[in-house]
Protein backbone atom coordinates (compact mmCIF):
# COMPACT_ATOMS: atom_id res chain seq x y z
CA UNK A 1 0.00 0.00 0.00
CA UNK A 2 1.51 3.73 -1.02
CA UNK A 3 2.75 5.58 2.00
CA UNK A 4 -0.16 8.48 3.44
CA UNK A 5 -3.25 6.30 1.71
CA UNK A 6 -5.76 4.82 4.04
CA UNK A 7 -7.29 1.65 2.86
CA UNK A 8 -11.16 1.79 1.79
CA UNK A 9 -13.34 0.36 4.33
CA UNK A 10 -16.01 -1.79 2.78
CA UNK A 11 -18.81 -4.34 4.28
CA UNK A 12 -19.26 -7.91 4.35
CA UNK A 13 -20.25 -7.37 0.35
CA UNK A 14 -16.75 -5.77 -0.25
CA UNK A 15 -18.67 -2.12 -0.79
CA UNK A 16 -16.82 0.72 -0.25
CA UNK A 17 -18.45 2.85 2.62
CA UNK A 18 -18.79 6.54 2.41
CA UNK A 19 -17.21 8.82 5.11
CA UNK A 20 -19.55 8.41 7.71
CA UNK A 21 -20.46 5.67 7.22
CA UNK A 22 -20.17 2.08 9.62
CA UNK A 23 -21.19 -1.44 10.19
CA UNK A 24 -22.32 -1.89 14.06
CA UNK A 25 -21.68 -4.99 16.18
CA UNK A 26 -25.27 -6.23 15.33
CA UNK A 27 -24.51 -5.80 11.85
CA UNK A 28 -27.23 -2.63 11.11
CA UNK A 29 -25.49 0.19 8.99
CA UNK A 30 -25.41 3.51 10.51
CA UNK A 31 -24.56 7.15 9.20
CA UNK A 32 -23.11 9.61 11.43
CA UNK A 33 -23.41 13.54 10.76
CA UNK A 34 -23.13 16.98 12.88
CA UNK A 35 -25.41 19.69 13.31
CA UNK A 36 -24.45 22.73 15.29
CA UNK A 37 -20.90 20.23 16.23
CA UNK A 38 -23.45 17.91 18.00
CA UNK A 39 -23.44 14.39 16.51
CA UNK A 40 -26.48 12.93 14.81
CA UNK A 41 -27.42 9.25 13.54
CA UNK A 42 -29.29 7.42 11.60
CA UNK A 43 -29.47 3.94 11.18
CA UNK A 44 -30.31 0.98 8.83
CA UNK A 45 -30.24 -2.97 8.21
CA UNK A 46 -29.53 -1.91 4.15
CA UNK A 47 -26.84 -0.01 2.49
CA UNK A 48 -29.19 0.16 -0.81
CA UNK A 49 -32.60 0.15 -1.72
CA UNK A 50 -31.83 -2.89 -3.85
CA UNK A 51 -30.53 -4.53 -0.59
CA UNK A 52 -32.59 -7.62 0.75
CA UNK A 53 -34.00 -6.95 4.10
CA UNK A 54 -32.36 -9.70 6.95
CA UNK A 55 -35.25 -11.84 8.02
CA UNK A 56 -37.47 -11.11 11.29
CA UNK A 57 -36.12 -6.86 10.72
CA UNK A 58 -39.05 -4.24 9.89
CA UNK A 59 -39.27 -2.63 6.53
CA UNK A 60 -37.04 0.26 6.86
CA UNK A 61 -35.10 2.79 4.39
CA UNK A 62 -31.98 1.38 3.07
CA UNK A 63 -29.07 3.84 4.80
CA UNK A 64 -28.34 5.35 1.42
CA UNK A 65 -31.60 6.86 0.97
CA UNK A 66 -31.99 8.08 4.69
CA UNK A 67 -28.83 10.05 3.45
CA UNK A 68 -30.55 11.21 1.07
CA UNK A 69 -33.37 12.72 2.51
CA UNK A 70 -31.53 14.78 5.02
CA UNK A 71 -29.18 15.51 2.23
CA UNK A 72 -31.08 18.83 1.99
CA UNK A 73 -30.16 19.44 5.58
CA UNK A 74 -26.51 18.34 4.97
CA UNK A 75 -26.32 21.35 1.60
CA UNK A 76 -25.87 24.17 3.57
CA UNK A 77 -26.65 27.89 3.41
CA UNK A 78 -24.30 29.18 6.33
CA UNK A 79 -24.29 26.50 8.61
CA UNK A 80 -24.33 22.79 8.61
CA UNK A 81 -28.42 22.88 8.16
CA UNK A 82 -29.87 24.93 5.85
CA UNK A 83 -32.80 24.93 7.04
CA UNK A 84 -31.46 25.75 10.71
CA UNK A 85 -30.59 29.37 9.57
CA UNK A 86 -32.59 32.48 10.67
CA UNK A 87 -34.78 34.86 8.52
CA UNK A 88 -32.28 37.14 9.26
CA UNK A 89 -29.47 35.67 7.63
CA UNK A 90 -31.73 34.22 4.33
CA UNK A 91 -31.88 37.85 3.79
CA UNK A 92 -28.57 38.83 4.88
CA UNK A 93 -27.62 36.08 2.47
CA UNK A 94 -30.19 36.90 -0.40
CA UNK A 95 -29.33 40.67 -0.62
CA UNK A 96 -25.72 39.68 -0.67
CA UNK A 97 -26.99 38.09 -4.25
CA UNK A 98 -27.67 41.81 -5.56
CA UNK A 99 -25.21 43.44 -6.57
CA UNK A 100 -25.03 46.03 -8.89
CA UNK A 101 -28.46 47.90 -7.71
CA UNK A 102 -28.79 51.36 -7.46
CA UNK A 103 -28.19 53.70 -5.13
CA UNK A 104 -32.16 54.00 -3.96
CA UNK A 105 -32.68 50.44 -3.88
CA UNK A 106 -29.38 49.85 -1.84
CA UNK A 107 -31.31 52.27 0.29
CA UNK A 108 -34.37 50.39 0.50
CA UNK A 109 -32.66 46.81 1.54
CA UNK A 110 -31.04 48.25 4.09
CA UNK A 111 -33.66 49.59 5.80
CA UNK A 112 -35.74 45.94 5.62
CA UNK A 113 -32.67 45.29 7.02
CA UNK A 114 -33.07 47.39 10.03
CA UNK A 115 -36.34 47.09 10.38
CA UNK A 116 -36.47 43.21 10.60
CA UNK A 117 -33.45 42.94 12.93
CA UNK A 118 -35.63 45.09 15.73
CA UNK A 119 -38.37 41.74 15.02
CA UNK A 120 -38.58 38.28 17.01
CA UNK A 121 -39.87 37.04 13.77
CA UNK A 122 -36.50 37.47 12.41
CA UNK A 123 -34.92 34.91 14.40
CA UNK A 124 -37.17 31.99 13.57
CA UNK A 125 -35.64 29.28 11.87
CA UNK A 126 -36.77 29.09 8.13
CA UNK A 127 -38.27 25.91 8.56
CA UNK A 128 -40.21 26.78 11.06
CA UNK A 129 -41.95 29.76 8.96
CA UNK A 130 -45.34 28.17 8.27
CA UNK A 131 -47.70 30.80 5.96
CA UNK A 132 -49.71 31.93 8.84
CA UNK A 133 -46.95 32.89 10.07
CA UNK A 134 -45.87 34.86 7.50
CA UNK A 135 -49.22 36.24 7.15
CA UNK A 136 -49.42 36.91 11.06
CA UNK A 137 -45.73 38.72 10.64
CA UNK A 138 -47.36 41.30 7.81
CA UNK A 139 -50.22 41.58 9.79
CA UNK A 140 -48.31 42.51 12.80
CA UNK A 141 -46.30 45.49 10.81
CA UNK A 142 -49.86 46.63 9.79
CA UNK A 143 -50.89 46.73 13.67
CA UNK A 144 -47.89 48.34 14.68
CA UNK A 145 -48.93 50.92 12.37
CA UNK A 146 -46.34 50.59 9.71
CA UNK A 147 -47.96 51.92 6.29
CA UNK A 148 -48.59 49.84 3.39
CA UNK A 149 -45.55 50.90 1.08
CA UNK A 150 -43.53 49.56 4.39
CA UNK A 151 -44.76 46.35 4.36
CA UNK A 152 -44.85 45.77 0.96
CA UNK A 153 -41.02 46.79 0.49
CA UNK A 154 -40.36 43.97 3.47
CA UNK A 155 -42.57 41.29 1.65
CA UNK A 156 -40.56 42.23 -1.29
CA UNK A 157 -37.51 41.08 0.44
CA UNK A 158 -38.48 38.28 2.41
CA UNK A 159 -40.71 36.87 -0.32
CA UNK A 160 -37.97 36.29 -3.29
CA UNK A 161 -35.12 35.54 0.01
CA UNK A 162 -37.49 32.38 0.84
CA UNK A 163 -38.08 31.64 -2.92
CA UNK A 164 -34.23 31.51 -3.09
CA UNK A 165 -34.08 28.48 -0.76
CA UNK A 166 -37.05 27.02 -2.29
CA UNK A 167 -34.78 27.15 -5.68
CA UNK A 168 -31.83 25.94 -3.13
CA UNK A 169 -33.79 22.97 -2.16
CA UNK A 170 -33.54 23.71 1.38
CA UNK A 171 -36.80 24.18 1.80
CA UNK A 172 -40.09 22.86 -0.17
CA UNK A 173 -42.58 25.54 -0.26
CA UNK A 174 -42.23 29.43 0.09
CA UNK A 175 -44.57 30.69 3.25
CA UNK A 176 -44.38 34.42 1.32
CA UNK A 177 -46.06 32.94 -1.72
CA UNK A 178 -49.50 34.94 -1.29
CA UNK A 179 -51.28 37.80 -2.92
CA UNK A 180 -50.38 41.00 0.06
CA UNK A 181 -53.93 41.41 -1.05
CA UNK A 182 -55.27 39.19 0.76
CA UNK A 183 -53.47 39.72 3.89
CA UNK A 184 -53.13 43.18 4.88
CA UNK A 185 -55.16 46.36 4.09
CA UNK A 186 -54.37 48.99 1.83
CA UNK A 187 -54.77 51.73 3.47
CA UNK A 188 -51.70 54.17 1.72
CA UNK A 189 -53.27 57.77 0.32
CA UNK A 190 -53.25 57.20 -3.40
CA UNK A 191 -52.20 59.99 -5.44
CA UNK A 192 -54.93 60.49 -7.44
CA UNK A 193 -55.11 62.79 -11.02
CA UNK A 194 -56.74 65.93 -11.40
CA UNK A 195 -59.37 67.25 -13.63
CA UNK A 196 -58.61 69.32 -16.33
CA UNK A 197 -60.81 71.65 -15.13
CA UNK A 198 -58.21 71.90 -11.92
CA UNK A 199 -55.25 71.42 -13.78
CA UNK A 200 -56.36 74.86 -16.12
CA UNK A 201 -57.02 76.76 -12.92
CA UNK A 202 -53.61 75.36 -11.23
CA UNK A 203 -51.75 76.40 -14.72
CA UNK A 204 -53.38 80.06 -14.20
CA UNK A 205 -52.81 80.68 -10.77
CA UNK A 206 -49.06 79.82 -11.06
CA UNK A 207 -48.99 81.78 -14.58
CA UNK A 208 -50.75 85.03 -13.21
CA UNK A 209 -49.20 84.92 -9.66
CA UNK A 210 -45.92 86.90 -8.72
CA UNK A 211 -44.02 85.10 -6.93
CA UNK A 212 -44.46 81.30 -8.79
CA UNK A 213 -45.23 82.47 -12.85
CA UNK A 214 -41.17 81.72 -13.28
CA UNK A 215 -41.87 78.25 -12.23
CA UNK A 216 -44.95 78.64 -15.17
CA UNK A 217 -43.32 76.65 -17.87
CA UNK A 218 -41.95 74.05 -15.50
CA UNK A 219 -45.33 72.89 -14.14
CA UNK A 220 -46.68 72.92 -17.73
CA UNK A 221 -44.01 70.53 -19.14
CA UNK A 222 -44.63 68.27 -16.00
CA UNK A 223 -48.44 68.40 -16.97
CA UNK A 224 -48.41 67.63 -20.58
CA UNK A 225 -45.51 65.27 -20.75
CA UNK A 226 -45.91 62.99 -17.68
CA UNK A 227 -42.15 62.59 -17.23
CA UNK A 228 -40.81 61.22 -13.74
CA UNK A 229 -39.82 64.18 -11.74
CA UNK A 230 -36.31 62.53 -11.90
CA UNK A 231 -36.17 61.96 -15.70
CA UNK A 232 -37.02 66.14 -16.00
CA UNK A 233 -34.55 67.43 -13.09
CA UNK A 234 -31.90 64.96 -15.48
CA UNK A 235 -32.46 67.09 -18.48
CA UNK A 236 -29.67 69.03 -19.54
CA UNK A 237 -29.50 71.36 -22.67
CA UNK A 238 -28.21 68.65 -25.38
CA UNK A 239 -31.61 66.48 -24.55
CA UNK A 240 -33.88 69.22 -25.84
CA UNK A 241 -34.11 69.13 -29.62
CA UNK A 242 -36.15 72.49 -30.30
CA UNK A 243 -35.85 71.96 -34.31
CA UNK A 244 -37.15 68.45 -34.31
CA UNK A 245 -39.68 69.06 -31.33
CA UNK A 246 -38.09 65.75 -29.71
CA UNK A 247 -36.66 65.32 -25.82
CA UNK A 248 -33.90 62.72 -25.37
CA UNK A 249 -34.90 60.89 -21.49
CA UNK A 250 -32.06 58.33 -21.35
CA UNK A 251 -31.29 58.99 -17.66
CA UNK A 252 -32.43 60.22 -14.24
CA UNK A 253 -30.98 62.36 -11.42
CA UNK A 254 -30.99 60.95 -8.10
CA UNK A 255 -29.79 62.23 -4.70
CA UNK A 256 -28.62 59.55 -2.75
CA UNK A 257 -29.05 58.98 1.23
CA UNK A 258 -25.57 60.53 2.06
CA UNK A 259 -26.61 63.85 -0.14
CA UNK A 260 -24.78 62.81 -3.23
CA UNK A 261 -25.83 63.54 -6.84
CA UNK A 262 -25.36 60.64 -9.53
CA UNK A 263 -27.37 60.43 -12.53
CA UNK A 264 -28.43 57.01 -13.63
CA UNK A 265 -30.02 55.09 -16.02
CA UNK A 266 -33.82 55.36 -16.26
CA UNK A 267 -35.97 53.13 -13.97
CA UNK A 268 -36.68 50.90 -16.29
CA UNK A 269 -35.15 50.09 -19.69
CA UNK A 270 -39.06 51.30 -21.56
CA UNK A 271 -37.98 54.64 -19.58
CA UNK A 272 -34.91 55.00 -22.27
CA UNK A 273 -37.23 57.12 -25.02
CA UNK A 274 -37.75 59.90 -27.16
CA UNK A 275 -40.54 61.66 -26.50
CA UNK A 276 -41.99 64.40 -29.15
CA UNK A 277 -43.24 67.68 -28.36
CA UNK A 278 -46.01 69.12 -28.94
CA UNK A 279 -45.87 73.02 -29.87
CA UNK A 280 -47.03 74.96 -26.27
CA UNK A 281 -43.78 72.12 -24.89
CA UNK A 282 -41.66 73.00 -26.98
CA UNK A 283 -42.03 76.88 -26.30
CA UNK A 284 -42.18 76.15 -22.30
CA UNK A 285 -38.55 74.60 -22.95
CA UNK A 286 -37.47 77.09 -25.10
CA UNK A 287 -38.64 79.94 -22.50
CA UNK A 288 -36.86 77.61 -19.98
CA UNK A 289 -33.45 77.55 -21.84
CA UNK A 290 -33.43 81.44 -23.07
CA UNK A 291 -34.18 82.67 -19.32
CA UNK A 292 -31.77 80.09 -17.96
CA UNK A 293 -28.51 82.49 -16.81
CA UNK A 294 -24.86 80.88 -17.72
CA UNK A 295 -23.75 79.80 -13.98
CA UNK A 296 -20.21 80.28 -12.88
CA UNK A 297 -19.58 77.22 -13.72
CA UNK A 298 -21.24 74.33 -14.98
CA UNK A 299 -21.17 71.27 -12.24
CA UNK A 300 -20.53 67.75 -13.67
CA UNK A 301 -21.93 64.34 -12.54
CA UNK A 302 -21.14 61.35 -13.85
CA UNK A 303 -19.93 63.06 -17.18
CA UNK A 304 -23.46 65.61 -17.72
CA UNK A 305 -23.46 68.83 -17.90
CA UNK A 306 -25.82 71.30 -18.93
CA UNK A 307 -28.89 70.90 -16.32
CA UNK A 308 -31.44 73.10 -16.97
CA UNK A 309 -32.34 73.93 -13.46
CA UNK A 310 -29.58 74.99 -11.25
CA UNK A 311 -29.53 76.44 -7.21
CA UNK A 312 -27.49 79.19 -6.25
CA UNK A 313 -24.55 76.87 -6.11
CA UNK A 314 -24.56 75.41 -9.18
CA UNK A 315 -26.21 72.57 -8.59
CA UNK A 316 -28.67 71.25 -10.32
CA UNK A 317 -32.31 70.87 -8.39
CA UNK A 318 -33.69 67.56 -7.19
CA UNK A 319 -36.85 65.97 -7.12
CA UNK A 320 -37.36 67.11 -3.46
CA UNK A 321 -37.02 70.92 -4.26
CA UNK A 322 -39.74 70.96 -6.80
CA UNK A 323 -41.94 68.55 -4.38
CA UNK A 324 -41.45 71.62 -2.05
CA UNK A 325 -42.14 74.11 -4.72
CA UNK A 326 -45.79 72.13 -5.45
CA UNK A 327 -46.15 72.58 -1.54
CA UNK A 328 -45.73 75.99 -1.70
CA UNK A 329 -47.79 77.05 -4.53
CA UNK A 330 -50.65 74.70 -3.29
CA UNK A 331 -50.98 75.98 -0.07
CA UNK A 332 -50.74 79.56 -1.83
CA UNK A 333 -53.64 79.03 -4.31
CA UNK A 334 -55.60 77.71 -1.19
CA UNK A 335 -55.26 80.59 0.65
CA UNK A 336 -56.60 82.72 -1.59
CA UNK A 337 -59.62 80.48 -3.41
CA UNK A 338 -62.44 79.34 -1.21
CA UNK A 339 -62.65 76.23 -3.40
CA UNK A 340 -59.93 74.10 -2.15
CA UNK A 341 -56.83 72.70 -4.57
CA UNK A 342 -56.56 69.23 -3.77
CA UNK A 343 -52.78 68.04 -3.06
CA UNK A 344 -50.57 68.17 -6.50
CA UNK A 345 -47.24 66.82 -6.51
CA UNK A 346 -45.14 65.99 -9.81
CA UNK A 347 -46.09 62.64 -9.78
CA UNK A 348 -49.83 63.69 -9.40
CA UNK A 349 -48.81 65.48 -12.52
CA UNK A 350 -47.83 62.52 -14.23
CA UNK A 351 -50.98 60.57 -13.44
CA UNK A 352 -52.88 63.65 -14.96
CA UNK A 353 -51.23 63.06 -18.10
CA UNK A 354 -51.73 59.70 -18.36
CA UNK A 355 -55.25 59.99 -17.21
CA UNK A 356 -55.59 62.57 -19.53
CA UNK A 357 -54.34 60.72 -22.60
CA UNK A 358 -56.32 57.61 -21.76
CA UNK A 359 -59.25 59.78 -21.88
CA UNK A 360 -58.75 61.21 -25.33
CA UNK A 361 -58.73 57.68 -26.80
CA UNK A 362 -54.74 57.70 -27.57
CA UNK A 363 -53.84 53.82 -27.95
CA UNK A 364 -53.00 52.13 -24.74
CA UNK A 365 -49.76 50.74 -26.55
CA UNK A 366 -48.53 54.29 -27.37
CA UNK A 367 -49.34 55.89 -24.21
CA UNK A 368 -46.90 52.73 -22.55
CA UNK A 369 -44.11 53.94 -24.68
CA UNK A 370 -44.50 57.55 -23.46
CA UNK A 371 -44.54 56.71 -19.83
CA UNK A 372 -42.19 54.49 -20.23
CA UNK A 373 -43.64 51.64 -18.48
CA UNK A 374 -42.38 48.11 -19.21
CA UNK A 375 -45.86 46.69 -18.15
CA UNK A 376 -48.90 47.99 -19.85
CA UNK A 377 -50.86 46.66 -16.90
CA UNK A 378 -48.82 49.26 -14.74
CA UNK A 379 -50.25 52.05 -17.84
CA UNK A 380 -53.97 50.81 -17.60
CA UNK A 381 -54.73 49.76 -13.61
CA UNK A 382 -52.02 52.53 -12.03
CA UNK A 383 -52.29 55.51 -13.57
CA UNK A 384 -55.64 55.57 -15.52
CA UNK A 385 -58.10 56.90 -13.32
CA UNK A 386 -61.78 56.64 -14.78
CA UNK A 387 -65.33 56.71 -13.09
CA UNK A 388 -68.33 56.60 -13.67
CA UNK A 389 -68.60 60.43 -15.13
CA UNK A 390 -65.82 58.97 -17.69
CA UNK A 391 -67.54 56.01 -18.70
CA UNK A 392 -71.29 58.07 -19.27
CA UNK A 393 -68.60 60.54 -21.28
CA UNK A 394 -67.52 57.64 -23.41
CA UNK A 395 -70.75 55.90 -24.55
CA UNK A 396 -72.34 59.16 -25.47
CA UNK A 397 -68.98 59.93 -27.80
CA UNK A 398 -69.84 56.01 -28.74
CA UNK A 399 -73.49 56.65 -29.56
CA UNK A 400 -72.20 60.06 -31.12
CA UNK A 401 -70.21 58.15 -33.42
CA UNK A 402 -72.42 55.49 -34.38
CA UNK A 403 -75.02 58.40 -35.16
CA UNK A 404 -72.34 60.06 -37.56
CA UNK A 405 -71.93 57.00 -39.33
CA UNK A 406 -75.61 56.36 -39.88
CA UNK A 407 -75.92 59.98 -41.72
CA UNK A 408 -73.05 58.78 -43.72
CA UNK A 409 -74.27 55.89 -44.70
CA UNK A 410 -77.24 57.61 -45.67
CA UNK A 411 -76.14 60.24 -47.19
CA UNK A 412 -74.15 58.07 -49.32
CA UNK A 413 -76.85 55.52 -50.22
CA UNK A 414 -78.98 59.11 -51.33
CA UNK A 415 -76.31 60.30 -53.41
CA UNK A 416 -76.82 60.20 -57.25
CA UNK A 417 -74.49 58.63 -59.84
CA UNK A 418 -72.98 61.50 -61.87
CA UNK A 419 -70.59 61.12 -64.35
CA UNK A 420 -67.85 63.29 -62.54
CA UNK A 421 -68.31 60.39 -59.73
CA UNK A 422 -66.40 57.93 -62.47
CA UNK A 423 -62.73 58.10 -63.49
CA UNK A 424 -61.74 57.74 -67.32
CA UNK A 425 -59.44 55.17 -67.72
Amino acid sequence: MAAGKTKARRDAKHRVLRRGESIRADGKYQFKYHINGKPHFVYSWRLEPTDKLPAGKKPCLSLRELEKQIGYDLDTLSDPVGKNITVAELVERYLATKTGVKPNTLTNYNFVKNLLSKEPFSEKRISQVKTSDAKLFLIKLQGDGRRHSTIKSVRGVLRPAFQMAVDDDVLHKNPFGFELATVVVNDSVTREAVTREQMRKFLKFVHDDNVYCKYYEAVYILFHTGLRISEFCGLTLWDVDLENKVLNIDHQLQRTSDMKLIVESTKTNAGTRKIPMTDDVARCFQGIIEDREPPRYEKVIDGYTGFLFLDKDCNPLVAMHWEHRFNHMVKRYNDIYRVQMPNITPHVCRHTYCSNMAKSGMNPKTLQYLMGHSDIGVTLNTYTHLGLQDATDELKRMEELAEARKELEKTNEEQPVSQKMFRAI
